[in-house]
């Protein structure tokens, strides 16, 4: 593979415990040029041990559990370090796909994708972050997040070994 991308979503604590799988993700990984992921599929190529000593992000609501597998959180939307290029929550995943696009083709053809899909945000609020949310919805969206959050934790430990 020239690149590997690993989506995230609910369903990584599954995937990072399906050991066929992982296997998979270590072995294209290491064989790719880039190693990429969006929202929580960071946590999957941290459990491969592509992020030990890397500056990576994530959704926020997972951004801490970077450190259980050994990666440097970074509060950005695409993070790149080396040839690992990570994506924050899904919405970041479109910035993430023109970064891929200007990596490997070039910023006059990621300039045209981006006009073409008329890619001019201005969301009608503005609290896509926990910096910019009100606390009770922050608060929420947290207390919302933290089932999962923790299964992903555990699966985390049990697969990532430093």
């Amino acid at each position: 593979l020239d690149m590997i991308c690993v989506p995230g979503g609910f369903g990584i604590r599954d995937a990072m415990m399906d050991d066929a799988f992982m296997e998979f993700l270590s072995e294209s990984g290491d064989r790719a040029e880039y190693v990429t992921s969006v929202c929580t599929g960071a946590l999957l190529i941290g459990a491969a041990g592509f992020l030990r000593g890397r500056r990576a992000t994530t959704h926020w609501a997972y951004c801490d559990l970077l450190a259980d597998c050994g990666a440097i959180y970074e509060k950005a939307r695409v993070v790149r370090d080396g040839n690992i290029f990570t994506g924050g929550g899904v919405t970041a995943g479109v910035d993430f796909a023109f970064t891929i696009a200007k990596e490997l083709h070039g910023e006059e053809v990621a300039a045209g994708l981006q006009l073409g899909l008329e890619y001019d945000p201005a969301p009608p609020m503005d609290c896509g972050h926990p910096d910019k949310a009100a606390p009770a919805i922050h608060s929420y969206l947290k207390t919302f997040y933290a089932p999962a959050v923790a299964d992903t934790q555990a699966a985390l430990k049990t697969r990532y070994t430093s």
